[in-house]
């Protein structure tokens, strides 16, 4: 994970200021000395949340700045939610702890006022919390920024917690359990007081809800009460007798609730509805589009999703996701640059619990339209959202069919789901046939929008052209043949082996550089190995930019067993780099004779994935286009100048996100539209458990695949110390057949085992202790 400390929250303010009274949920507890530095970042992070039901109270613990004063004034007119308390100078605890008394709330969030939030802190908090009622605290991992930079997320330990804090300040905690072991003790106005209240919830026998999202920032600096504490020897003492007193009343371990949870198969819940106000968040006037959507991780389904809610009118529309399966989110923070509203479901609920959130979702931020991509799980709550929720626009965006999954993969479910959804968008026509012919949906519900590509970003600049060939040592006599994917048995990367040791023999020099990582790739190391293919065949690992690449290769090559249309194929021709891509998908309708060449696949994608025994005229015929393309300087030229011009003519992503904001008008205004799904939610009203265990159902299959996937790895681990210790044993098997170790037992059974030997040992022994 590749985390940009410089992508702080709070730089921009984003939201309106709240002008209205709203009923709290949360208090906010900000402790307040002089503190003007930093604060405007705090505040805008405090405003900029997508949970608007809280207050904020900011404790004045005797200020002496008179500028600082009159800032805090200035900020409180600016929103209701915000009131100013001045006391005394006490310190932080005394200061936390009049904010607590007066708070009228039962959850309470410590914040300082130099620390930073991320914008789904208190929403994902609130409901990590209301929804394990028997959890006392819930907080998110942390990043440390400024002074220090770096990432702690600890799997929770009640014994680690008697001698390391784990945590930090800001949680978000409930009232009534703080209250019980008397908030934060005022024994020094600088100490661990944090700490301290961490383990008198834990002797209290309380434990926590850890969510597995990077919600808090740390500012470290060296005026920072950690530091003061920590440079200061008598007082560091003094607070560390007091964490030993408390820690020793921390009797039991206590186990915190740790996301992703792994929950239990056979539970059988059903969805659950969320009683909240609707339409308060919607006082912008925009249309509120929710994604539904399974990660934010590198792919071209992904980067459909980046580029839509990057371009479109941010005027009319406000996009928010979901998403639903475990991931490392490797992408999230390039999502946070255009979307707040972002919440990754199994880093802070149970899979029984997403229902109700989403539910919950749907009234309070004012969802007008939920558009699903790759979420078996959101295809899943379609019956019951739509039964649910009769107002709201329900479409799909389907990348391919995928026969060898699950007998077509997510079209298989768009065509299951055809009648509930108001309309489908694939990326390419063979996929909308596809939906028509095999999965019987309607043509007139079905349209193909093309994705295309970013052409003033993919824009070949001569300045940067060389950089990769310099990079690797590439001659400028050979050819470089560029193969960017995922290495996995669908892009058949085996395939494109084959064609470089077959071009290995050509009078030309051609490098083949294969830029992606995936489950194949210590497979084709190996293989590149055993054919002597090092000096044709480049592994560049995964690229952030793939532009330098584009500009120094003469050709792409995709031989993918599938694809819907390839990202890569879109990305190429508009750096003006010809492709050479197999027939699957839509990449015929991109990819032509002015700009590539498209060749006949020559396997069956439903018995043919991962089968590496391929077909000489299939290689043949890559082989052929590769030399053809390249063999004459002319017209390999008018090849590069057409690539370019296909994208600007018909193929932006530009072109792709006006006709997605007309589509989206349309979904809403259509009066057509609007009676049939009114009409399916009422007929759906009339079986409403059907809705709710078809979800049900498919909770549980999913928490039986987690159980079987954990058993699994359990199984490959097991194995993987048996072939250890098997390779062991072989290895002293040989070890032992060897002359030297024969003659070596010989030595030692001569000298243990016969009086001469024996002899000799006792002289030696002699000998050696002399």
């Amino acid at each position: 994970m590749n985390f940009d400390f410089t992508k702080e929250p709070g730089l921009k303010l984003v939201n309106n200021y709240l002008e209205t009274d709203v009923v709290p949920l949360v208090s906010i507890i900000t402790p307040w000395y002089n503190a003007e530095k930093n604060f405007i970042q705090t505040f805008q992070c405090v405003i900029n949340q997508t949970f608007l039901w809280f207050e904020w109270i900011i404790v004045d613990d005797g200020s002496t700045s008179v500028n600082g004063l009159k800032l805090l004034e200035e900020l409180k007119k600016k929103d209701r939610r915000i009131k100013v308390i001045h006391k005394d100078n006490g310190g932080i605890a005394s200061a936390r702890n009049l904010g607590i008394s007066i708070a009228a709330t039962e959850y309470i969030v410590p914040l300082d006022g130099d620390d930073l939030i991320s914008p789904n802190y208190l929403e994902m908090n609130y409901w990590a919390l209301k929804l394990n009622p028997d959890a006392s605290w819930s907080y998110t991992n942390c990043v440390g920024f400024q002074g220090q930079e770096y990432l702690w997320k600890k799997t929770f330990s009640s014994e680690v917690m008697k001698t390391d804090n784990l945590l930090t300040c800001t949680a978000m905690i409930r009232k009534n359990d703080l209250l019980s072991i008397g908030c934060y003790e005022e024994v020094e106005k600088h100490y661990n007081e944090d700490w301290l209240a961490w383990l008198k919830l834990l002797a209290k026998e309380k434990r926590p809800v850890h969510i597995n999202e990077y919600g808090f920032w740390y500012r470290r600096s060296n005026a920072g009460v950690l530091s003061l504490v920590n440079d200061n020897t008598e007082l560091q003492e003094r607070a560390k007798k007091v964490i030993l007193q408390a820690a020793k009343q921390v009797k039991k371990e206590i186990k915190a609730i740790e996301y992703p949870f792994s929950d239990n198969a056979n539970s059988f819940t059903a969805p659950r509805i969320c009683q909240w106000p609707e339409g308060f968040c919607n006082d912008s006037g925009k249309k509120n589009i929710l994604f539904i959507i399974p990660w934010l991780e590198m792919g071209g389904a992904d980067l459909f999703n980046l580029q839509l809610v990057k371009k479109i009118n941010r005027s009319k529309y406000k996009v928010s996701i979901l998403t639903t399966e475990r991931s490392n989110n490797t992408w999230q923070q390039l999502f946070e640059e255009y979307v707040s509203d972002i919440f990754n479901l199994p880093n802070f609920l149970k899979m029984e619990d997403y229902p109700e959130f989403i539910h919950y979702f749907v009234k309070a931020h004012s969802v007008d339209i939920v558009l699903l991509s790759n979420s078996y799980l959101g295809y899943h709550l379609v019956p019951w959202l739509r039964e649910q929720f009769p107002h709201i626009a329900v479409v799909d965006y389907v990348h391919m069919e995928e026969w060898y999954w699950r007998n077509g993969g997510y079209a298989r479910l768009s065509g299951v789901s055809g009648n509930l959804l108001d309309k489908t968008y694939v990326c390419n026509e063979r996929t909308r046939q596809v939906l028509i012919n095999s999965f019987n949906r309607k043509p007139e519900s079905v349209k193909t929008i093309y994705i295309g590509v970013d052409q003033n970003q993919f824009k070949a600049e001569e300045s940067s052209k060389g950089n990769i060939r310099k990079q690797y040592s590439i001659s400028n006599h050979s050819h470089i043949i560029l193969f960017p994917c995922r290495l996995h048995p669908q892009k058949r990367p085996f395939l494109m082996l084959e064609i470089a040791k077959r071009l290995q023999k050509d009078e030309h020099d051609y490098t083949f550089i294969i830029v992606g990582d995936g489950c194949q790739l210590s497979d084709m190391e190996a293989y590149v190995n055993k054919n002597n293919l090092q000096n044709t065949v480049i592994f560049a690992g995964r690229q952030q930019d793939m532009r330098p690449f584009y500009e120094d290769a003469s050709l792409t090559l995709i031989c993918s067993l599938k694809e819907g249309l390839a990202l890569t194929a879109y990305e190429s021709l508009a750096m003006g780099t010809p492709v050479i891509t197999s027939d699957v998908g839509g990449q015929a309708e991109l990819i032509n004779e002015t700009v590539g060449r498209v060749i006949p696949l020559h396997q069956q994608e439903d018995s043919d994935l991962d089968n590496r025994d391929f077909n000489d005229t299939e290689i043949l015929l890559y082989e052929n286009a590769i030399i053809e393309l390249l063999s004459d300087k002319k017209k390999y030229s008018q090849l590069c100048k057409n690539a370019r011009a296909r994208i600007e003519e018909g193929f932006s992503t530009d072109i792709m996100v006006n006709n997605m904001e007309q589509e989206f008008e349309l979904l809403l205004e259509d009066q057509h539209l609007i009676q049939v799904r009114n009409e399916i939610s009422k007929k759906l009203k009339c079986i409403p458990t059907l809705p709710m265990d078809y979800y049900t159902i498919y909770q549980e299959y999913e928490k039986a695949k987690l159980e079987q996937e954990e058993v699994w790895s359990a199984r490959e681990w097991f194995r993987t110390l048996y072939e250890q210790e098997k390779e062991k044993n072989l290895e002293l098997e040989q070890i032992k057949s060897m002359r030297s170790w024969k003659l070596t037992q010989y030595y030692v059974s001569f000298m243990e085992n016969t009086s001469i030997g024996k002899c000799v040992v006792r002289v030696r022994n002699l000998l050696v202790k002399r």
